[in-house]
């Protein structure tokens, strides 16, 4: 029952250095059972999805072994193909371990996947595609269950871009016999870390990074070291935490080049931002109101559009506001407007913010981990107090979040009740 207690209107200065990347982290975690060996992975986000994931892991029979930014795998113990229902059922990544699991036993059976709800998320795309890899399929009320006595590299083509269905078919692919193409595949930034660790394991992995990948299957996978790159969502987010408190931070140990699209909108929108080749800084800004529209990668995320609204009721003038990838991620909005701004939702799609308003503390819940982090930003941008409850939902994906946000200057506290 913790909540955070944030005192808004108060100037924000100083460094704040970016995590590890979530979504980096947890596909290495699923991609390390591909192998016998030991892996070792540093810049790791002591995170709630993390520890989730090493809990299905650490009951499979894996060994996971916490130093202060790194986590030791082992997976020689690995002895079943079915993770624990309850336990798959509290994280949406878990069904990242069906392709490998799949690779190393020939069969897996788990349950469906759970995580944020902010709308549909089928898995029929990863079922589809361990399909045309030659797996048999089995499908029960809550479960599901795949069987293959040896995968066969094929073509998939993508009928829809997706992050997780590319990754998975990627890690699947490695240990399949023959070549397989995704087509249409992601080109998120997590995609060529993972095809970098993989191929540092032996896998013969191409394209990563540009929508036609082509993998060619090995016999068996090593392991080793690997530091995950920084989280980029996690940087926009305090780079929008930054200009919407209207103050002067150093976001550090990010890389730029990941937030390019961004970077350019919010520069657009009036944002005065100093970028080095491993930082932004923020700087006081006369903001003014813009459009976006979410769209996969190199487009704007739709993991950073809660954020971006919350900026634009600090901006002057109007702003359209489009997510294209989720039908549910706008119901957040209706939080704001109890805490002054001015937001009037078209559809479950868009909703169009007159900028400029006075933000006021209010008690809230967060909805899901992104909206959870535009809330912070709204209550550090609001007068008065603000408790935020269900934070859960926040730390499932920001670590350390109070005494973070405290070192720059915020008033937050995590308290009881």
């Amino acid at each position: 029952m913790e909540k955070y207690q944030i005192t808004g209107s108060q100037p924000l200065t100083g460094e704040i250095r970016v995590a590890g990347a979530k979504n980096a982290a947890l596909k290495i975690l699923a991609a390390s059972i591909l192998s016998d060996k030991i892996c070792r992975v540093s810049n790791i986000p002591k995170i709630e999805d993390i520890k989730r994931m090493a809990e299905i892991l650490e009951d499979l029979g894996v060994k996971m072994a916490w130093g202060n930014s790194t986590m030791e795998i082992d997976p020689a113990g690995l002895k079943k193909s079915s993770p624990d229902w309850e336990l798959t059922k509290k994280l949406r990544s878990s069904i990242m371990l069906a392709g490998p699991l799949l690779a190393r036993f020939g069969e897996v059976t788990m349950s469906q996947p759970g995580g944020c709800i902010i709308g549909q998320r089928p898995i029929d795309l990863f079922l589809a595609g361990f399909k045309t890899l030659g797996a048999e399929l089995f499908e029960h009320n809550e479960s599901f269950t795949l069987k293959a006595k040896k995968l066969k590299g094929a073509k998939i083509v993508l009928p829809k871009i997706s992050v997780t269905v590319t990754e998975s078919l990627m890690m699947t692919a490695c240990l399949a016999e023959g070549l397989t193409t995704i087509i249409n595949a992601a080109m998120e930034p997590e995609i060529p870390a993972l095809a970098d660790y993989l191929n540092n394991c032996g896998a013969k992995i191409k394209g990563a990074g540009t929508p036609w990948i082509t993998i060619e299957g090995v016999d068996r996978l090593s392991a080793g070291e690997y530091e995950l790159i920084p989280d980029r969502i996690e940087a926009g987010s305090f780079i929008m935490l930054g200009l919407a408190t209207n103050s002067q931070i150093k976001v550090s140990n990010c890389r730029p080049e990941h937030l390019e699209t961004v970077l350019a909108i919010l520069k657009n929108a009036g944002a005065n931002l100093e970028i080095g080749p491993d930082y932004i800084a923020t700087k006081p800004s006369f903001l003014r109101g813009t459009e976006i529209q979410t769209h996969e990668y190199p487009g704007f995320p739709t993991d950073l559009q809660a954020p971006f609204t919350v900026l634009m009721t600090q901006a002057k003038g109007r702003s359209l506001i489009h997510e294209t990838i989720f039908e549910g991620r706008l119901f957040y909005t209706d939080k704001l407007t109890l805490m002054g701004a001015d937001i009037i939702m078209c559809d479950p799609h868009r909703v169009i913010v007159e900028g400029g308003t006075k933000l006021r503390g209010k008690k809230l819940e967060s909805p899901d981990l992104r909206a959870g982090m535009a809330l912070i930003i709204a209550g550090l941008c609001a007068e008065g107090e603000t408790i935020i409850d269900n934070i859960y939902q926040i730390e499932r994906g920001y670590a350390q979040v109070v005494p973070r946000l405290k070192n720059i200057g915020a008033k937050i506290e995590k308290i009881s009740g």
